[in-house]
């Protein structure tokens, strides 16, 4: 799962199953749909797992021996299965070209020039950088541009009145916290902000973590990934798609120095952003940046296969599921481990998935749409093999009707309730409920939309192509007053995630893992049996905002 974000903080509510339960449509076969409940093996999902976040696998890093070998294993069984390549060229790999780029710490440099005095920046305690595109020298005017949003429709622009052509620009991770839960999703995405910034002529950037984002993803935290190469997919000249400018993170040290001698202080800046008011200024300071790094050409295939539909009409579209099966690879030692396995993130999510098409197997006839398996590289580095994908499909974009993300379910304790992030933006909603009434598991709503996990993994780069899609999680309750679910998910939050202790040693509650894939597999199935393809709700703005770049299918 990539980064940001992702602890949990609050308690759940649970939401009451208010909508009435849809009736079974035509086909469905409550019995045949047993018989493929009943095929899901728990024990299997351990043993996908286990193989996954084997050490031989050296945490399964994009474009890596270790992550070449997963997709092979996962080939394999998507194979035996009986299922048909849905990749290129006839084969289960879809080869997605990336970029990998190194930041090479000791040539990077970060300096204020205010006054003819010079204020070198040190790497690691005032700032990190990360993503080097290209190399590059900028010396220029600073402009603080709030959160580097414009929202016209919430009449909303942080460069409202300044100019930031050649000069460096500041910005705030985030989005107003005043914005509807959907806009402050989309316009939080790093990617739309440096868009932004570029159309308006900007020659730097330098980012700023709100306190918000400090809690969940400290800057310790960061600083750790920051050291790790990163890779983006790379067009047909080989350079990464997102082209930016000159870039660095700055710690709140760093940025009070940035601030320092003018009217404005940290604190300040960050008490009026919470209140989401636009906030835009320049600074009587000019910054040096210097970004040094190595970029190279690899190559790193995501993995698809089909079970082809029965409906003469309705096997050509297509539901989508997909797990990312990259982790992070080997790192810095921790109590003398230096492999980050990924046992939960995600060889769980891919485990569910490879169960969940062994059970679409075991229907006595196909379902009625035809349903892609997918698992993706590049996710940690910032969804790339499934944006790759979303942009560059195997089959009609037009054609997929719903997209079911797997990433990272932690089987912690039993399962009880589940959250699809993304779920109140379309009829999919309906379609989680009944699936989850039927086998007895509460859906609860996102308990922290502030937090904007709806972007944050790889259902969202389907969602930037029309179509609509969820991610799935397990939700805080355990069915057991003592037992604390999201104590339990904070605790692994803080000790497990990205790191060596995320293995196979770990708790792993494979009846809960089970019961998630039948949940999984019956959405998947009452999605591709109903007569009707999914739909966005009247006045999303995700459904309005991405409407455009997808064809709605034919019937």
């Amino acid at each position: 799962m990539r980064h940001a974000g992702a602890l949990f903080l609050n308690t759940l509510c649970a939401l009451a199953l208010c909508q009435p339960v849809l009736a079974q449509p035509a086909g469905s076969g409550a019995a045949e749909m047993e018989k493929a409940l009943a095929a899901i093996r728990p024990q299997a999902i351990r043993a996908h797992m286990a193989f996954l976040a084997d050490d031989l696998l050296e945490g399964r890093r994009t474009g890596t021996r270790g992550y070449d070998l997963a997709a092979k294993y996962v080939v394999a069984q998507l194979a035996a299965l009986g299922l048909e390549p849905a990749g290129t060229n006839g084969s289960y790999f879809q080869p997605v070209p990336l970029a990998r780029m190194a930041t090479v710490e000791p040539e990077c440099s970060v300096a204020f020039l205010r006054d003819g005095r010079k204020t070198e920046l040190q790497y690691g305690v005032d700032y990190f950088i990360r993503s080097v595109s290209h190399n590059s020298d900028v010396t220029a005017p600073v402009v603080f541009a709030g959160f580097g949003v414009t929202a016209p429709e919430m009449g909303y622009d942080d460069y409202a009145g300044i100019d930031v052509r050649g000069k460096i620009v500041v910005l705030l991770s985030g989005a107003p916290a005043s914005f509807p839960h959907d806009q402050r999703a989309y316009y939080s995405h790093p990617a739309g902000k440096i868009r932004n910034l570029v159309a308006r002529g900007a020659a730097g950037y330098l980012g700023i973590f709100t306190p918000e984002l400090e809690r969940v993803f400290p800057w310790e935290h960061a600083l750790k990934e920051a050291g790790l190469p990163n890779v983006s997919w790379a067009d047909e000249t080989g350079r990464p798609h997102l082209l930016g400018p000159g870039t660095a993170i700055l710690s709140w040290k760093g940025a009070e120095a940035l601030f320092a001698g003018t009217p404005h202080r940290l604190e300040e800046i960050f008490k009026n952003a919470e209140t989401g008011r636009p906030q835009s200024f320049e600074l009587p300071v000019q910054a040096s940046l210097r970004n040094r790094g190595r970029i190279e050409g690899i190559e790193s295939p995501n993995v698809a296969a089909v079970l082809r539909g029965s409906d003469p009409r309705l096997k050509e579209e297509y539901i989508v599921l997909s797990a990312h099966l990259d982790h992070v690879g080997v790192g810095k030692p921790v109590a003398g481990d230096s492999i980050y396995n990924g046992a939960y993130d995600n060889a769980s999510g891919v485990a569910i998935l490879l169960e969940v098409a062994n059970a679409f197997t075991h229907l006595p006839a196909a379902p009625r749409r035809s349903v892609i398996f997918l698992a993706v590289t590049g996710e940690e580095e910032g969804l790339n093999g499934s944006d790759f994908f979303a942009q560059h499909p195997t089959v009609p974009i037009g054609r997929i009707v719903a997209n079911v993300n797997l990433d990272m379910f932690l089987m912690l304790y039993p399962l009880r309730d589940v959250i699809a992030f993304g779920a109140e933006h379309s009829s999919l909603a309906l379609t989680v409920e009944e699936a989850a009434h039927r086998l007895g598991i509460a859906v609860s709503p996102d308990p922290f939309p502030e937090q904007v996990m709806f972007i944050r993994s790889d259902h969202y780069s389907f969602v930037q192509q029309g179509v609509p899609a969820i991610s799935l999680d397990g939700g805080f309750q355990t069915g057991d007053p003592a037992v604390d679910g999201q104590a339990i998910r904070e605790k692994w939050m803080k000790e497990k995630y990205h790191q060596p202790g995320d293995d196979m040693s770990q708790v792993i509650d494979v009846d809960a893992g089970a019961q998630f894939a039948k949940l999984n597999l019956l959405i998947s199935y009452l999605l591709a049996q109903n007569d009707k393809a999914p739909s966005w709700n009247p006045g999303d703005f995700f459904g309005d905002t991405f409407r455009p770049a997808h064809a709605e299918p034919t019937h």
